[in-house]
């Protein structure tokens, strides 16, 4: 589970270090900072694949997403007494992102490329990644350390050994270098950090991939889309929980209850109403309930991820669900951690009566910006969780 996530110089992240749990509920205003935290979790991810340099460079690359301010925020301009005015940089360009667990953490800084001739200039360069043992960096506690194009490995007598000083800039030592003998730590973290799942605001129009029958195969992760909605809820009636499958449906459909219909192998959801003379199918759905039966699908799957991460779940949704949403989530934090990025206070009141009712380990992290710079409301600068970025 991880404990502790830290952001640096990320849009309006400028210095950000939140501590998290097994339910974590981030909120705030409209431009509090919530997408730019849900972003940098997707960045992290992407460097378990070797894609977090293409991922800034359709963003923009570093010029469009570094922290906009100044590198400083000083005293006089907090009080009101003296404006924000431009100063001259001290520091390198950096953008750092990291996290840790209770095992094993990490921890990576990226710059600007060196001057060469080329036509990407979009792309950053990784000028440093570590990985570390515990919840905290110490030189002490550092297993591998990436500096540049080195890569040193720990040796298992407590020096270092050189893996390659070849590394390209742009690749990450996490998809290049992970290898059950010689860098296990490596492998774990990337490995746990694949198994992260996004789901952020399937659509539910008309022409929405969820509504139309799909070819069905059995499906313990529901798409990113929502494509194989059908085939998902099926896999859990089969493979997984299908009493929670039902009661999650009743819970907020009272009386219902969802089915598959397979035809020639083409599966299309039905849903049977009291009082119906025919099931409705995909394309009757309301948007509402067809969201609500895509986050049953994600949230009861058969192979749950070390985190899931939902963004804005509460979309297209009727007030009245969000207690049943709520008590979903709860459920499924029972196997996996979990991250609710909203904008709806009611289901955040909803997720922290479900968790007091049932003792679960809840986070509320209520976002705000000051100065143009994320923060965590109520969170002094000794309050959030201990971490260190590893220096150049």
């Amino acid at each position: 589970m991880i404990t502790a996530l830290a952001v640096e110089n990320y849009r309006s992240l400028r210095q950000l270090a939140v501590g998290l749990r097994r339910i974590n509920v981030i909120t705030g205003s409209n431009g509090s900072g919530k997408s730019s935290l849900y972003r940098a979790l997707r960045l992290l991810s992407e460097a378990s694949r070797n894609g977090v340099v293409s991922a800034l460079a359709r963003q923009g690359g570093l010029p469009a997403t570094l922290w906009a301010g100044p590198e400083h925020i000083g005293r006089s301009v907090r009080d009101g007494s003296h404006p924000v005015q431009g100063t001259a940089r001290t520091g390198p360009v950096s953008m750092k992102l990291g996290f840790a667990t209770e095992q094993f953490g990490y921890a990576m800084d990226l710059g600007l490329p060196k001057l060469a001739p080329t036509a990407f200039q979009l792309d950053p360069e990784i000028k440093r990644e570590v990985v570390f043992a515990g919840p905290v960096l110490r030189p002490a506690t550092m297993l591998t350390d990436r500096a540049n194009l080195t890569v040193r490995l720990r040796a298992s007598g407590g020096g270092w050994e050189v893996a390659t000083d070849q590394l390209r800039p742009y690749d990450s030592m996490l998809s290049e270098l992970a290898d059950p003998q010689r860098a296990p730590e490596l492998l774990t973290l990337r490995d746990e950090m694949r198994s992260w799942r996004f789901y952020d605001n399937v659509r539910t129009d008309p022409g929405s991939p969820a509504r139309a029958p799909q070819i069905g195969t059995r499906t313990p992760v529901l798409s990113h889309d929502g494509a194989d909605l059908a085939a998902a809820l099926q896999t859990i009636r089969e493979l997984g929980d299908a009493a929670a499958l039902d009661d999650a449906v009743d819970r907020a459909l009272p009386g219902s209850q969802v089915t598959v219909h397979s035809d020639g192998g083409r599966f299309e959801l039905e849903l049977h109403q009291h009082g119906l003379l025919r099931p409705l199918g995909g394309a009757d759905l309301s948007d509402g309930t067809l969201r609500y039966l895509v986050l049953i699908a994600a949230l009861l799957t058969p192979a749950p991820p070390s985190l899931l991460i939902l963004n804005e779940p509460e979309t297209s949704l009727h007030p009245e669900l969000l207690p049943a949403l709520a008590d979903l989530i709860q459920d499924a934090a029972e196997r996996t951690q979990v991250i609710v990025v909203t904008h709806s206070r009611p289901l955040a009141a909803a997720l922290d009566r479900s968790a007091a009712e049932r003792d679960g380990d809840i986070a509320l992290i209520e976002l705000a910006k000051e100065f143009g710079e994320t923060t965590v409301v109520g969170q002094g600068r000794l309050d959030g969780p201990p971490w260190q970025w590893p220096k150049r």
